[in-house]
C-alpha cells in the first residue's frame, strides 16, 4: 500500500468534487457565488449540493440537508472567495440537486430552481497545498482544477447578471469559474 506524504498525519476528511463561479458586473463588483459539491465521500456522508449567494441572500440547496449546512459552514464560509460579501445565515432547502460535469465540456447543475451552466474548458491543472485555512485550522487540499471561459445561473428562469472574468496567461489561463475532481481534504 502507497504510504501517505512524508511526515502527513492529517485524515482525509472529504473525497469529490467543488466546482464554483463568481460573477461580475461591469464595476468589478460580484453579482454572484455558486458552491457546486459533489461528494463521494466525507466525515459527514456523501452527496451533492448547492450553495448560492446573490442579492445578498444564501441558498444551501441538498437532499441531504446536514450535509449541506455543513459544506456551507465548515468550507464555504472560508473560502477567499466569499471574503466581503455580505454573508448571512443562509437558507437551507431539502431538494434534489443534478450535477453533470466532465473536464472536455463543462458543468450543467440543476437544484431547485437553480440552474447553473459552466463551459469553456481552458485548462486542467494539478492544485495542491499543504496550507489552507478554514474556520477550524489549517487543512490540505489537492484537486484537479479546470478554469472555465463561461458560466451562467438562473433562478426560476431569470438570468442573474454578470460575466466571469478570465485572466492569467494563455500558458495558464485563470478563471472567476472553474471545474474541479479528484478534490482531496484532509485535516
Amino acid at each position: 500500500m502507497p504510504k501517505s506524504s512524508a511526515g502527513n498525519n492529517r485524515r482525509i476528511i472529504l473525497a469529490g468534487s467543488n466546482p464554483g463561479l463568481r460573477l461580475f458586473d461591469e464595476n468589478g463588483k460580484v453579482t454572484a457565488y455558486a458552491s457546486i459539491w459533489m461528494v463521494d465521500w466525507s466525515i459527514r456522508g456523501s452527496g451533492a449540493a448547492v450553495v448560492l449567494w446573490f442579492d445578498g441572500i444564501v441558498r444551501v440547496v441538498s437532499e441531504d440537508v446536514d450535509l449541506a449546512s455543513w459544506l456551507e459552514q465548515y468550507f464555504v464560509r472560508s473560502f477567499l472567495e466569499v471574503q466581503g460579501l455580505p454573508w448571512h445565515e443562509p437558507a437551507v432547502e431539502r431538494d434534489m440537486v443534478q450535477v453533470s460535469m466532465n473536464l472536455a465540456d463543462g458543468l450543467s447543475a440543476k437544484a431547485a430552481d437553480i440552474q447553473i451552466e459552466m463551459g469553456g474548458v481552458l485548462d486542467r491543472r494539478l492544485f495542491a497545498t499543504e496550507n489552507f485555512q478554514l474556520a477550524e485550522g489549517n487543512h490540505s487540499l489537492s484537486l484537479v482544477i479546470a478554469p472555465v471561459r463561461s458560466a451562467t445561473v438562473s433562478i426560476g428562469g431569470a438570468s442573474v447578471p454578470g460575466f466571469v472574468q478570465v485572466d492569467g496567461s494563455p500558458d495558464r489561463p485563470g478563471s472567476s469559474a472553474f471545474l474541479t475532481t479528484a478534490e482531496v481534504w484532509q485535516r
